[in-house]
């Protein structure tokens, strides 16, 4: 079955414009706090990981005409009834019509200030040197994968240049997958504007991407 990725937008023609929204407008209707609590109250009970929760909301056949905290809520209806948390009765009806499946944590509302100020590191110990090093050339990996990954289309194949080093982190795309966290070094690589854009890029332009060290090659 082929993977399909309707998140993947940068450098690609959407339909309509694309109207920049005030830093401080958090939600647009009273059902978005809701929602928002539900994702982080489920995604606290351990029963997936948030790399699982980006690729149930990439997949999601509607994506492209969902608003933002729609997305949200049918990808948090998908991951529950795969569990068998929610049943399609239950969706209709608008409340619990069954007992409970058991999860491995809850959190409790006086939790939660603790809970979002603590997070959830992704940073391993380095069980290996780092391939590459800053001022290195690297070229992205071109093909396509049959999974979720942070790797934008955008930059596929381009030639770019190691800029930082951050560390070994869980790599999204086994961890989105169930395969486990397999850490790997991160780097972020600048790329010019005019390699990934053509002519018509801004003078000057650069732009910097996070990727994991399976992502990249050393450039011929």
């Amino acid at each position: 079955m082929t993977y399909t990725t309707h998140a993947d937008l940068g450098g690609r023609e959407v339909a309509g414009a694309i109207v920049p929204e005030p830093e401080d407008e958090l939600f647009h209707a009273g059902w978005e706090p809701r929602a928002l609590a539900l994702t982080l109250a489920m995604g606290a009970t351990g029963s997936w990981n948030i790399d699982a929760s980006r690729s149930a909301r990439e997949t999601l056949p509607a994506y492209a005409r969902l608003s933002y905290y729609q997305i949200w809520l049918e990808a948090l209806e998908k991951l529950m009834a795969e569990r068998s948390q929610v049943l399609p009765d239950e969706i209709a009806a608008g409340r619990m019509l069954h007992a409970p499946v058991p999860v491995r944590r809850v959190l409790h509302a006086a939790d939660v200030p603790a809970a979002l100020a603590k997070g959830s590191a992704t940073e391993r110990s380095p069980t290996a040197p780092a391939r590459f090093a800053i001022g290195q050339k690297v070229r992205t990996r071109a093909e396509q994968v049959e999974h979720h990954t942070r790797l934008p289309g955008y930059v596929q194949g381009k030639l770019g240049t190691i800029e930082h080093l951050h560390g070994m982190h869980v790599f999204a795309d086994t961890h989105a997958q169930g395969l486990g966290e397999q850490p790997q070094w991160l780097y972020t690589v600048v790329f010019d504007g005019v390699d990934l854009w053509g002519a018509e890029a801004e003078p000057g332009l650069r732009v910097s991407v996070d990727a994991w060290e399976s992502y990249l090659t050393e450039a011929a």
